[in-house]
């Protein structure tokens, strides 16, 4: 299944802080940290702490988010099924890029050792 442009319009208006606070609800419920969630969004995006933080301060849309992330080198290895879509046929980079992030939550949330999550990368100690 391909996104449509409406569905990649409302991907690109959403707001980092609207989900966010999912993602937190998603992870602990299964006993994953919030730390351990802002090493894996910090391993997509580069992002720190405060970044984050200001990021959910002021409200960045998904397209802001991404426009300032430098994705990790090996996010085209995150592949799979989210939300119906897989995301290696998604053509939209943006759409691509979050659903890249729902795919590490999910991950998280799953249980998943931190390694295999970050690709291969070493997780922060």
């Amino acid at each position: 299944m391909i996104p449509s442009p409406e569905h990649n319009a409302r991907m690109a208006s959403m707001t980092f802080a609207s989900v966010y606070p999912h993602y937190v609800t998603k992870i602990t419920r299964k006993g994953r940290t919030v730390a351990e969630l802002q090493e894996v969004i910090s391993w997509l995006t580069g992002f720190n702490e405060a970044q984050l933080a200001q990021l959910i301060e002021t409200k960045a849309t998904f397209e802001q988010f991404f426009a300032q992330a430098q994705l990790h080198p090996n996010a085209p290895m995150i592949t799979g099924s989210i939300c119906g879509y897989k995301i290696e046929e998604i053509d939209n980079e943006l759409t691509r890029q979050v659903r890249y992030l729902d795919k590490l939550v999910d991950e998280l949330a799953k249980g998943r050792p931190m390694a295999k999550i970050l690709r291969g990368s070493q997780p922060k100690a």
